[in-house]
């Protein structure tokens, strides 16, 4: 599966963004779709993950209450609505398809097929 994702940019503290990845290939609704987060000098890190399903998702802590991620299989499509950002959440943000077990959804080494990469800049 290749994974294209976009919807990055500058924004200022407090506002939202969408991201979105899109995915090629027709097992798209098999596969754990994540979104994880790398900041300049720091380890790549969970942000979201959610089930083929769409019926469990999972966040890392920091992003709980401020971050959604969601998926339309028919559109082969999976996004993550970041709202409330702050200067910390500043990152390149890679999206992620594979089939982990339920305790590694939130773990970047259990993912197989990775994204290119959508730049977050949130200014203070």
């Amino acid at each position: 599966v290749q994974l294209q994702a976009s919807g990055g940019g500058l924004v200022q503290a407090g506002g939202s963004l969408r991201l979105s990845c899109a995915a090629s290939g027709r097992t798209f609704n098999s596969y754990v779709m994540g979104w994880f987060r790398q900041a300049p000098g720091k380890e790549r890190e969970s942000v979201a993950a959610i089930r083929w399903s769409g019926d469990r998702k999972y966040y890392t802590d920091s992003v709980k209450d401020r971050f959604t991620i969601s998926r339309d299989n028919a559109k082969n499509t999976v996004y993550l609505q970041m709202n409330g950002l702050k200067p910390e959440d500043t990152a390149v943000y890679y999206c992620a398809a594979g089939f982990p077990a339920t305790p590694q959804f939130m773990d970047p080494k259990a993912y197989s097929y990775w994204g290119q990469g959508t730049e977050v800049t949130v200014s203070s």
